[in-house]
């Protein structure tokens, strides 16, 4: 799928839609409180200057439909409250370009998105969204897209990046994909499928039938390919599955077990880890496949983390001290040192991709909890509280993790949530199966 540059509207008065930057830095950070004093923007139904069908879709359905992914969207955030086209009055298309400010100051609306959906006259459809302040009367962000009729939820993803960015100063996430394991069945012989959504997970898509077990997944830094472990009988496999070709190639195969594979930041290299002779060491191979080179060699258990951003060092978790903890080392596999020393035992790490901090599970108690620490092992903060949280994963921006819940019992389900860095907007994906081990890539180009 591909959004366009910005492009004219044909109608006026809707001026070309073009990226507004921000002009005086952010409005709100993410790491401020969440539940009080969340910002009120009002996102009415986008208009059209002729309600017409384009490929099956029409376009004052679609004005309704783009609006409320985008309040979702800013929902979702922790950080607005927006009163979505269900609870606010449509706008025409004059309004576009004109608010009616005093209207959503009544409504205590500090912001307000206005946007528009018409018919390109190629076969696709033309998306503007602005964004306003409503006590300034001023334009604060102007985007739009000519897109295929299919991808109306990418262009409604990429409105709320850009408000989401102008309003909080950070990178955007809401246009991204998550891969992840659709599971079902009961829990002593669960079938684990390879499935992929958006962020918020629409576009829901199936990607192995189930007949082997499927874990692990990851997406490759430009988002074609997903890196994944296939287990069939006795037979271990990494596959690379390339996503709009629909064809997979193997990277390595093998009989010993064989988990946790991970790209580098460059998509050249795999890191991965296998269990030969009772001792689990990592290892890099090429995407392209080849000859693996080993990099830990101590007794016990090594498993592979994550590169860090600039690809010059590894993450990971090892239980050579008596207990997992986790570790940073070289790509190389030089300088191994042990950062994690906050009692209890440490497992899944993972690198935000801005750098500055390491996701990880905490064990103890009977409990898993997903937490943060700084790359030197300092500032470790737990952010959830249930039985069983586990398997971290961060959103392009770095700023919110995805994981999986697991309930207790026999019968125990496993579900995808996330949180954010404060800890406080906790929230369920919704899956149309049980999902575990969830892969958040990196913003869609």
């Amino acid at each position: 799928m591909t959004v366009a540059s910005p492009v004219v509207a044909q109608t006026p008065p809707v001026q070309p839609p073009v990226v507004q930057p921000p002009a005086d830095g952010p409005r709100e950070s993410i790491t401020g409180t969440l539940s009080q004093d969340r910002t009120v923007i009002a996102v009415p139904a986008f208009a059209t200057p002729a309600a017409v069908n384009v490929a099956g879709l029409n376009t004052a359905s679609l004005g309704k439909q783009i609006a409320d992914v985008i309040a979702a969207d800013l929902e979702r955030s922790g950080l607005y409250a927006p009163l979505g086209p269900g609870s606010v009055r449509a706008i025409t298309m004059a309004e576009v370009r004109a608010p009616q400010f005093a209207d959503w100051q009544a409504r205590n609306a500090e912001n307000v998105v206005h946007g528009f959906v018409q018919a390109s006259g190629t076969g696709g459809l033309v998306v503007g969204c602005y964004l306003y302040d409503t006590d300034l009367g001023s334009e604060l962000v102007r985007q739009g897209y000519e897109i295929q009729p299919a991808d109306w939820r990418r262009a409604a993803h990429k409105c709320a990046d850009a408000i989401y960015s102008r309003l909080s100063g950070e990178s955007p996430f809401f246009d991204s994909r998550v891969a992840y394991i659709a599971e079902s069945g009961p829990k002593g012989n669960r079938i684990k499928r390879l499935a992929i959504m958006d962020s918020d997970g629409g576009n829901h898509r199936f990607i192995t039938n189930g007949q082997a077990l499927a874990l692990s997944p990851r997406f490759s830094p430009d988002y074609k390919k997903i890196v994944y472990v296939s287990y069939l009988n006795d037979r271990v496999r990494v596959f690379i599955y390339d996503v709009n070709a629909g064809t997979q190639k193997l990277v390595t195969e093998s009989k010993n077990a064989t988990f946790a594979p991970r790209w580098s930041p460059d998509g050249r290299q795999i890191l991965y880890s296998m269990a030969v002779g009772g001792n689990t060491d990592i290892y890099r191979i090429s995407a392209e496949g080849g000859t693996p080179v080993r990099l830990t060699s101590t007794p016990g258990i090594d498993v592979g983390g994550s590169f860090s951003p600039d690809g010059r060092k590894i993450v990971f978790e090892s239980d050579r001290s008596g207990g997992q903890q986790i570790y940073t080392m070289n790509i190389d596999g030089s300088n191994q040192q042990r950062i994690s020393f906050g009692g209890g035992r440490y497992a899944t790490p993972e690198w935000s991709p801005r750098g500055d901090l390491i996701a990880f599970t905490k064990m103890g108690g009977g409990e898993f909890r997903v937490g943060v620490m700084t790359p030197s092992g300092g500032s470790e903060r737990l952010l959830t509280n249930s039985w069983q949280d586990e398997a971290p994963t961060w959103s392009p921006n770095g700023r919110v993790i995805q994981f999986f819940r697991t309930t207790p019992g026999k019968a125990g389900k496993s579900s995808l949530w996330q949180v954010d860095l404060t800890g406080v907007n906790l929230r369920r994906l919704p899956t149309p199966q049980d999902g575990s081990d969830p892969s958040w890539g990196p913003i869609l180009p």
